[in-house]
């Protein structure tokens, strides 16, 4: 069947990538896509936020299966928009998409059907919120309601960085509608990790756990980024634990969206900090992780096209992962200045002395192609992954292969995996 992957980025390679591995494939289109996507699809230019312009597309050339990568093609509705013209498409339906597109919905789900997350109060009013945060003290974490490209979110040490953060969403309106209204959180101490599940609306496959680095700098330093790199297995999610959030926040999840009259179909990805006192959700996300999707794919030994069709047909129940044993990891290789202001159009070389590595895969994310070079055109430009015996060996693999690569101001984290190692008794 045609394939259609909506999205630019490092997690839509990774995907492209792994449906080219599928029988079921005959072709497959990215929009807009990337230079990475050009190389095993065909790019459409068509935006990812475009759902007419795709819908078009998707009817003339008949596809057969529609992915969607981004959150914002998702929570504007697109999933239904399809299924009404009777085109099958892998994404929830707009209201179950809420449970990105809004944090106060997604707390409230939790709230009513006993989901662990952390103690939240709601406002709607800048001097409120102000006088709730002098009353209860710091820290805290301040979060805009809306979507706010992954920079709505602000964790505060102190009582005056809260009410900045405050006047950043509600008066200075920097993540425009989006912090309209927000979320005052307790703040939860431990470690993050990410898990992904595919749902059909009643059954779910959990997948093999992953874990991001979301800070710029090494040792968790600096700004937030759309993740500078992650590895999977998260040692810090012990059989046990996955089972415990199995229970306690995926099923009550998929069950309570059904009794809500959104069942879940699609991928549903939730933030989870292991806490002294278990597992807490941070936040739900309705799409795959970006970017965990690049090293839980190249893991995942089953047909993902046809886990997808499953889902979208209620047949998941059949359905099972055979996974690869061996650790992976992933170094995303960013345009200097990220997550601030950053040129373009810089020149990338060495990309063609990777294809030899052995298990060594580079997914494009930022990048296009400029005659016969590749080029950045975005923030997070690569991601560099790897398998290995073990994480150690993984991080050194991805490591050797950062190193052949070069581009004017490229940065890169270079402690990826470092909790794991540690957890593992491995280090660089």
């Amino acid at each position: 069947m045609k394939i259609l992957v909506i999205g630019s980025g490092g997690r839509e390679h990774a995907l492209v990538w792994k449906i080219k591995q599928s029988g079921l494939t005959a072709k497959i289109f990215c929009a807009p896509g990337n230079a990475g996507t050009a190389m095993l699809a065909e790019n459409v230019g068509i935006k990812a936020d475009d759902i007419q312009e795709l819908l078009l597309f998707a009817e003339k050339e008949k596809i057969g299966l529609t992915v969607v990568g981004p959150e914002a093609p998702i929570t504007s509705g697109i999933a239904d928009i399809f299924e009404k013209r009777g085109l099958k498409i892998f994404a929830p339906s707009k209201q179950a998409g809420m449970l990105e597109g809004s944090k106060i919905y997604a707390k409230n789900i939790m709230k009513k059907y006993g989901i662990p997350t952390a103690g939240f109060e709601v406002f709607d009013n800048a001097d409120r919120a102000k006088e709730y945060i002098r009353k209860k003290g710091a820290p805290l974490v301040v979060k805009a309601d809306g979507l706010a490209a992954g920079k709505g979110v602000t964790v505060c040490a102190s009582i005056d960085e809260a009410l900045a953060a405050v006047d950043e969403a509600m008066v200075e309106k920097s993540f425009g509608a989006a912090g309209d209204r927000i979320l005052i959180e307790e703040m939860l101490s431990g470690e993050e990790a990410s898990i992904l599940a595919i749902s059909d609306g009643k059954n779910k496959i959990i997948l093999d756990s992953s874990q991001d680095h979301k800070r710029i700098f090494d040792a968790d330093k600096g700004p937030n980024t759309g993740g500078m790199g992650a590895y999977s297995p998260a040692p810090v999610i012990t059989p046990a634990l996955l089972k415990r959030i199995e229970k306690e926040v995926v099923n009550p999840l998929i069950k309570g969206m059904a009794k809500e009259g959104s069942p879940y179909k699609g991928i549903i990805y939730a933030g989870i900090m292991v806490t002294a006192d278990g597992p807490k959700v941070l936040e739900f996300n309705a799409r795959f992780g970006d970017p965990e999707t690049q090293v839980i794919l190249p893991r995942m030994n089953s047909d993902l096209v046809r886990l997808m069709l499953a889902a979208i047909d209620g047949n998941l129940s059949a359905e099972h992962i055979e996974w690869d044993k061996r650790p992976c990891l992933s170094v995303v290789l960013v345009s200097g200045g990220y997550p601030g202001n950053y040129q373009k159009g810089k020149d990338i070389s060495g990309l063609e002395k990777i294809s030899a590595m052995d298990g060594v895969t580079v997914f494009h994310a930022g990048t296009t192609a400029g005659g016969d070079k590749i080029l950045t055109s975005g923030g997070r430009v690569l991601n560099v992954t790897a398998l290995g015996k073990d994480i150690r060996e993984a991080a050194a693999k991805a490591y050797e292969a950062c190193r052949l690569i070069n581009f004017e101001g490229m940065h890169y984290r270079r402690d990826i995996g470092y909790r794991a190692m540690a957890k593992t008794g491995a280090s660089k």
